[in-house]
């Protein structure tokens, strides 16, 4: 059952970014061609539902990242986030201590902004998940920029996060998402 609820967000998102995305731009770097994905520039209008339990469940994740992931504000992850937090990113450990240990190993506090500032193409819910997608930039082996995408899946559960999945592998290196911007 979680399965086949995973992979229906999944598609969610896919015809939801579709249906919010503009004409992506195309940036020359040397003789290479990148496509950048467009970025939300309205954020009230994704945290805005019909659902008021779905309006919450954005915002909850919304302040979460923009505090503690963006902010580094780790001793106030649990605002948001559950003691039992169950996480399955492989370089985290589980519980709320753990994502409290792996921000403050990888970013240091900022000023708190008003809104996410990484490159936020999406962000939607559906039943108790939440889902967000960002503009990730990374090098390849010749040195050249390209643009893919991060994704990031949070399960709610009485009003806190519970549960994160992410794309890392063991062989990532620990990240600070806040360097993850798009070149001019």
């Amino acid at each position: 059952m979680r399965n086949v609820l995973i992979a229906s967000t999944a598609a969610l998102v896919a015809v939801s970014a579709t249906a919010h995305a503009q004409e992506p731009t195309e940036q020359a770097e040397t003789s290479v061609t990148t496509i950048v994905p467009a970025v939300a520039e309205d954020h009230a209008k994704l945290l805005a539902s019909d659902d008021p339990r779905l309006a919450a469940n954005k915002r909850l994740v919304y302040d979460m990242y923009r505090i503690v992931l963006q902010g580094g504000y780790a001793g106030r992850a649990g605002e948001f986030i559950r003691e039992d937090y169950i996480q399955h990113n492989p370089n985290a450990a589980q519980g709320l201590a753990g994502i409290m240990d792996y921000v403050r190993a990888t970013r240091p506090e900022r000023p708190l902004e008003d809104r996410i500032e990484l490159p936020l193409i999406n962000l939607v819910a559906e039943g108790d998940y939440v889902i967000t997608s960002f503009v990730r930039s990374e090098v390849d082996a010749e040195g050249q920029t390209y643009y893919t995408t991060w994704f990031d899946m949070f399960r709610i559960e009485d009003g806190k996060i519970a549960e994160h999945w992410d794309p890392m592998t063991r062989n990532d290196a620990k990240i600070d998402p806040n360097s993850q911007r798009i070149a001019d």
